[in-house]
């Protein structure tokens, strides 16, 4: 037993499914009834290219799409979220970054499709000077899991 499962941790990563981290931490961990999930960019899995992104001949930038952006990251996000049996649905709050406030309309369009009942998560939304890869938005998440009588409370 490592010292994480004794402290009741447990880590999710689903590799092959979602990109892989680009450092040494988890995708999420798990304590008790809540997951902590790391932050997700819309890299896809199997190329390890964002996406949404216009490339030049010398691979920058020119262009990028904020909502097929948020798409790409809300898929990743949701691909974690199943490896710990968890949906979008189970998300009880969430931070945003984005590379700038000029997408945060385009940006929160592309959310409301996703989180859509009566009670959304809680949300923050910041700026950020930077985004790790070719990123221009990133979302951490925590989600609660039913508890073993099958219900929240």
């Amino acid at each position: 037993m490592t010292a994480t499962q004794s402290r009741g941790r447990k880590q999710i990563n689903p590799e092959g499914r979602a990109p892989k981290a680009l450092g040494s931490y988890s995708h999420a961990v798990q304590l008790g009834n809540l997951v902590f999930v790391a932050g997700q960019g819309c890299r896809d899995p199997k190329t390890g290219i964002e996406a949404g992104i216009t490339l030049d001949c010398d691979g920058k930038v020119t262009a990028y799409d904020i909502e097929v952006q948020t798409r790409g990251v809300l898929k990743n996000l949701a691909t974690v979220l199943e490896a710990a049996g968890l949906s979008l649905g189970d998300v009880i709050d969430a931070t945003v970054f984005l590379k700038t406030m000029d997408d945060f309309d385009r940006y929160n369009k592309i959310w409301a499709e996703h989180f859509t009942s009566e009670c959304p998560p809680a949300r923050t939304t910041v700026a950020v000077a930077d985004l790790p890869g070719r990123n221009y938005i990133e979302i951490k998440a925590i989600a609660m899991a039913p508890d073993s009588a099958g219900k929240n409370s």
